[in-house]
């Protein structure tokens, strides 16, 4: 029987983080094969995950106890296999899924561009341009649509399990309308709208995004009488007035792109509008293992960067806006609370 390991001396460890691509491989591979969907809620034995996810019980069996080092999976004193915690995330069904997620941060550009990431950091700039002599999301849609794929299905799952963590976090009572700047599909200003049902909405994203919106927020959803979907690029013109508006996990470009978007969003809102930047951070969080993973993906694809708290708080302040408060919204999120002043 194989468990997770107690803390091993430094110099296994190191060992181990080196071969910390195995770790990635190996849950990529549990999600693509689908082991976590075949295994029910009582223990299974190798042979018979095997035939349920067609592959040979043997190598099944080495990508299991490899997998259980990590506490996903667990190996019973009878050989059998069952689920964790962790494990059960790699379920398509579970609510809180992590599948597309996982699948989306091991995908093939990325074991193609980490090698790269002492050029990225010579240089500042993204690799994926060299390597495929294209944007990085040009790329995904031209040259890998199993790729975007993923990337959309990782997002929207992401986007609809934090959509709940802000609509229970902001407290928005005193408003009676509420933009979602660079919103994606507006899960988080649907989930606004079903917990104010006297507020009204906006979303604004680029064409190619908003015309896949939520359904709840199209026409014939529920809150599409309630909703104004805007296309359009929020680093170039906000089109929108509201009370509140809410900027979540997009000011990752370049300082110019954010506080052009920002300038964009102050003027449209004016003088007491309140503005919720929502973002991971890099530091003060007890996801930072996480969130710096994410800092150097997005410095290798798109050259972006995710933030300091005092990083993010100086952003904001140059921009113009005064900032009322700072708040976790789960343990991989922070709210920037601020207000445009008079």
């Amino acid at each position: 029987m194989t468990t997770a390991q107690s803390a091993p001396p430094p110099s296994m460890r190191l060992r181990e983080l080196a071969f910390g691509a195995a770790c990635a491989a190996a849950l990529r591979a549990a999600a693509r094969l689908g082991v976590a969907d075949a295994l029910g809620d009582a223990p299974m034995t190798v042979e018979d995950l095997a035939a349920a996810v067609k592959t040979e019980p043997r190598p099944l069996r080495r990508l299991l106890r490899a997998l259980t080092c990590y506490g996903v999976f667990t190996e019973e004193h009878d050989g059998t296999f069952a689920h964790t915690g962790m494990s059960r995330l790699l379920r398509e069904d579970d609510p809180a899924s992590l599948r597309y997620i996982t699948l989306w941060c091991t995908e093939p550009w990325t074991w193609d561009a980490w090698p790269k990431l002492d050029e990225a950091v010579r240089t500042g700039r993204n690799v994926v341009e060299g390597l495929y002599g294209k944007e990085f999301f040009v790329h995904l849609n031209e040259d890998a649509p199993e790729s975007a794929d993923v990337f959309n299905r990782a997002m929207t799952t992401s986007s609809k399990q934090s959509a709940r963590d802000v609509a229970e976090l902001l407290d928005l009572s005193g408003a009676s309308s509420v933009a979602d700047i660079g919103g994606g599909q507006g899960h988080v200003v649907a989930s606004l709208l079903e917990k104010y049902p006297l507020m009204h909405g906006s979303l604004l994203d680029l064409p190619r995004v908003v015309d896949n919106a939520d359904p709840r927020l199209r026409a014939g959803g529920p809150l599409a009488d309630r909703v104004r979907i805007v296309p359009g690029d929020c680093r170039e013109a906000v089109p929108v007035r509201a009370d509140v508006y809410i900027i979540k996990n997009i000011l990752e470009w370049d300082d110019d792109s954010t506080a052009r978007c920002l300038r964009n969003v102050i003027e449209a809102g004016g003088a007491g509008a309140r503005v919720v930047v929502i973002e991971n951070l890099v530091d003060d969080t007890p996801s930072m293992r996480f969130s710096t993973a994410m800092d150097l993906l997005l410095l290798l694809n798109v050259g972006g960067a995710k933030h300091t708290s005092a990083g993010m708080a100086a952003r904001l302040k140059a921009a113009g806006l005064v900032i009322d408060d700072i708040s976790p919204v789960n343990p991989y999120l922070h709210a920037f609370d601020c207000t445009v002043p008079a």
